[in-house]
């Protein structure tokens, strides 16, 4: 019988868990074919959208509980009061900073390439855009920085949660009624409700220690078989995240999957995912622009639709991901504070 062979629990590579760098890599490639179509996709291309329905249940809640985790693990939900202010500036110049940047910079770029190439959820105007950017966000002209706010009230509000009762299951049920909330898309209320459930599952699983990865080593085959079974159920089915009962259970049954999945041979040797694990952060704020501007060109000399769109999503794909790539390495060392943001 086939045995996944036990790993160091939390391995250190360069300062950080090798397996949550690992995790991150293949989470990141998830969020970049997430991103291969905006609001405008191709007409006559029927496989894409349930794939990506199916995907959207799980990668940002996976994301989420590894973000929990690693809060965990570093001391950053369980530190005192008195340190809170100081986490409080810390958290802001890694997470607010980077969104205000780059949220205000795709605001202004989407308005000045309008005409010029292909662009996605154009703003009306400059000021209509920043006001959806913070405040009206169901029409968020770069939705896709909305994780840094939830990450960063995340950061904030769960250390005061702690000092109440400490890291216990009884914050899982706290979470969960947050999540049932029907909170308004205003200023992406409705993601920090929603999202708060996985990154206190990541601070659990990070609490229970070699109990947890055990599990995983031991459990591995049957959480991933429950996963692929829940997830090909809800493609079947067309369910999307707007399903929240189905994005509850599919995005807890990822977490043990997808950690044991990196925790076991061959991706506990891979280098690729560590090595994108290590650029999550830089995709994670490039890719979007880097996927617009390969499609803008793209269409300008050939049609999406259909079978076109064959050659689009392996082009886009790769420029999701090797566009940033590309960026943090040779152009943000050029500039000291965009190579600080983007670590």
């Amino acid at each position: 019988m086939y045995r996944v062979r036990a790993i160091p629990d939390f391995a250190i590579a360069g300062g950080r868990l090798s397996e949550i760098e690992r995790a991150k890599g293949l989470a990141i490639v998830l969020v970049v074919f997430g991103h291969l179509v905006a609001r405008d996709g191709p007409r006559d291309v029927t496989w894409y959208e349930p794939l990506r329905g199916a995907v959207y249940l799980f990668h940002m809640p996976f994301f989420f509980y590894l973000s929990g985790f690693v809060a965990f693990r570093s001391g950053a939900v369980t530190i005192r009061a008195a340190q809170w202010s100081a986490l409080a500036c810390r958290r802001a110049a890694r997470l607010l900073v980077p969104f205000l940047l780059f949220g205000v910079t795709i605001v202004l770029a989407k308005r000045a390439l309008t005409g010029l190439i292909a662009v996605d959820n154009v703003p009306a105007s400059t000021i209509e855009g920043l006001a959806d950017l913070v405040w009206s966000t169901r029409h968020s002209p770069a939705m896709t920085v909305w994780y840094l706010i939830a990450l960063f009230v995340y950061c904030l509000v769960t250390p005061a949660i702690v000092w109440l009762g400490g890291v216990r299951p009884v914050i899982a049920l706290a979470a969960f009624v947050v999540y049932l909330l029907p909170a308004p898309p205003v200023a992406y209320l409705d993601r920090i409700c929603g999202y708060w459930v996985f990154f206190i599952a990541g601070c659990l699983a990070a609490k229970a220690g070699n109990g947890w990865t055990s599990l995983l080593d031991r459990r591995c085959r049957e959480a991933l078989a429950i996963f692929l079974v829940l997830l090909g159920a809800a493609a079947c089915l067309g369910v999307d995240s707007s399903r929240r009962g189905w994005m509850l259970v599919v995005g807890l049954a990822s977490m043990p999957a997808i950690h044991g999945l990196v925790r076991s041979p061959p991706m506990n040797m891979s280098r690729t995912l560590m090595f994108l694990g290590r650029m999550s952060f830089a995709i994670y704020l490039f890719n979007t622009p880097c996927i617009g501007l390969a499609k803008g060109v793209m269409l300008r000399l050939l049609s999406w639709d259909g079978a076109g769109f064959l050659l689009f999503a392996p082009v886009l794909l790769i420029s999701g991901l090797m566009g940033p790539i590309l960026v943090k390495r040779f152009i943000a060392p050029k500039f000291p504070a965009l190579d600080r943001l983007t670590a």
